[in-house]
């Protein structure tokens, strides 16, 4: 692999080699720029993305520098519902390894619907939110999505639907098998009259670009692929950025400040090299892409904070960090009488689609949302978590373990969430991190209108599990959120300055050659998970940015 010194001023440094920074990062390589991906995580716990450990009580219980997820011990964060509380510590995590998120997500690889970018417009807005339209429309994204699902590989159903968002070329995989939740839940949706499908996922069902084929050996959501069957950046993207020769990408490297001229320009990127003692290291670059996850990248551009920047840097509107969606679920389970080896297979079993539009008559709330059946847990999980109503150890705890660990099946629900200006990420004035940096502090309470439909999910889940044949149903408690990996918003992109924190192309209003582009980009939260949604961002924006960078105009 490359290696550039941080004295040497390369074309752009990259934060976050996930869902987004992978994407930057092979682009612009390919394009023939040196580029530095900045990630805090280690590259992979053994050094390679295939040789992960499937031990599931070492997945549960890492060892130090060996997670996969960030640790809330170190990457400490709080919480509060609202700015009069004090915050608490928290237990918000996120993808902490080089691919970041896409290592170890369940890989659901939806587009977002074409009425979702321009809602405020189509619907109206409503009290209390900040409904918007986004800057772009699904037409204009639409290419990039397609760009993102060949290029990383996506395996979905080829279907003609409006409860789909329309496709100009299918999906470069067959689906995944159906599972014995899928067979249920189609049984049930027979009954009630609901659309079932097979999950959109970044897993790929055939040997695809020098990759093998998924082999349903069941530790999936949580876990490295060890087949490179899960189309993560760090085998689909990250190797070719490599393979050009102008890509290093510096594990183990945790950014605090990005840095500024005089001019107001940025000028690269202060880091702690965790791999020497934390030694504060400053890399040289002409232009800076931050794609950090929806909370560490309004986190660091808080901390970036200067005599020129005094409330944060690109954060003249003042709005960096709000908005923030965390997204919420909500679902029901039940038990079968006979086994479902449910564990077994990707953990992402068929999909619900009938809920996704807004029936705002009809349900009495706006918004909506896509279920997915799951086995959710392994047997040892579930045994760690404990059977239900039975005691914590002894021979009842194992009877009830023997009975329920692979007879479960869980839905899980996708929801809409509202953005509202003070559900946020800021930066805690008491508590540090354990680089001695601020901690991120979430605030955040849903609005009255995400609540209902929590609950309306919960209603539908426990329906479709009766109807399925279940023998018992159980419903989760209607619940808010406290963080979660699906966090959007905080850096929305738009055309005013005052509003918006980057324009349409991810160029910061403020800074001319820092382009923020990840989960915090999005306006609206969506209907489905963002991930997808955030590699075509990404592309849209490399596409952007090669041809601005060829053109010489980053930094003017």
């Amino acid at each position: 692999m490359k290696k550039y010194s941080p004295s040497e001023e390369v074309d752009f440094v990259v934060i976050g080699s996930g869902a987004a920074g992978a994407v930057m990062a092979k682009q612009l390589a390919v394009a023939g720029f040196s580029v530095v991906v900045m990630e805090q995580g280690p590259w992979g716990a053994y050094g390679h993305e295939q040789d992960y450990s499937k031990d599931e009580l070492s997945n549960r219980f890492p060892a130090p520098d060996d997670e996969l997820i960030s640790d809330p011990s170190k990457y400490r964060n709080t919480f509060r519902r609202n700015a009069s509380e004090k915050a608490v510590a928290g237990n918000h995590s996120f993808g902490c390894v080089v691919g970041g998120g896409t290592v170890t997500y369940g890989a659901s690889s939806w587009r977002h619907m074409p009425y979702e970018f321009d809602e405020a417009s189509r619907y109206g807005t409503m009290k209390g939110t900040g409904i918007a339209d986004w800057p772009i429309s699904y037409k204009e994204l639409e290419p990039y999505y397609v760009q993102a699902e060949w290029e990383i590989g996506i395996s979905g159903p080829d279907l003609k639907t409006p409860l789909i968002a329309p496709m100009s070329k299918p999906y470069p995989c067959p689906p995944l098998p159906i599972k014995s939740s899928g067979a249920l839940v189609q049984k049930a949706a027979e009954k009630l009259n609901l659309v079932v499908t097979p999950n959109v996922a970044a897993i790929i069902t055939k040997p695809y670009n020098g990759r093998s084929a998924c082999i349903n050996c069941g530790m999936c959501s949580g876990y490295g692929c060890q087949v490179k069957a899960r189309s993560s950046s760090a085998v689909s993207l990250l190797p070719i950025a490599v393979a050009t020769g102008n890509c290093e990408i510096r594990a183990h490297s945790v950014v605090r400040e990005i840095s500024v001229s005089p001019a107001g320009r940025a000028t690269g990127v202060i880091y702690l090299d965790k791999k020497n003692d934390n030694r504060e290291v400053f890399q040289k670059a002409k232009c800076v892409v931050l794609s950090a996850n929806g909370t560490e990248t309004p986190r660091l551009l808080l901390m970036s904070k200067s005599g020129l920047f005094p409330q944060g840097l690109a954060n003249s509107s003042g709005i960096v960090g709000k908005y923030l969606m965390t997204g919420n679920g909500g679902g029901a389970s039940g038990l079968f009488s006979d086994p479902l080896n449910e564990y077994k297979g990707c953990v992402t079993g068929a999909a619900v689609l009938s809920y996704v539009p807004n029936d705002v008559k009809g349900r009495g709330w706006y918004g909506g949302g896509r279920m997915t059946a799951r086995g959710q847990q392994s047997p040892i999980q579930y045994g760690l978590s404990g059977p239900r109503n039975a005691p914590s150890w002894g021979a009842g705890y194992k009877k009830a373990l023997i009975e329920q660990a692979n007879r479960r099946l869980t839905m899980v629900n996708f929801i809409s969430q509202m953005p509202i200006e003070t559900n946020m990420v800021d930066l805690d004035p008491d508590m540090k991190d354990a680089w001695g940096l601020p901690a991120l502090r979430i605030t955040t309470t849903s609005h009255e209108n995400d609540m209902k439909g929590v609950r309306f999910f919960i209603e539908k889940s426990v329906e479709i599990l009766k109807a399925a044949g279940a023998t018992e149903v159980w419903a989760d408690t209607p619940s808010d959120s406290r963080g979660g990996a699906h966090a959007r918003g905080t850096c929305r992109i738009g055309n005013d300055p005052k509003t918006s924190v980057a324009n349409k192309y991810h160029r910061a209003h403020d800074v001319p050659n820092l382009f923020i582009v990840d989960g915090s980009s999005l306006v609206t939260g969506g209907r489905n998970h963002p991930t997808m949604t955030i590699s075509a961002l990404a592309y849209r924006c490399a596409e952007h940015l090669v041809k601005a960078a060829k053109a010489g105009n980053v930094t003017i």
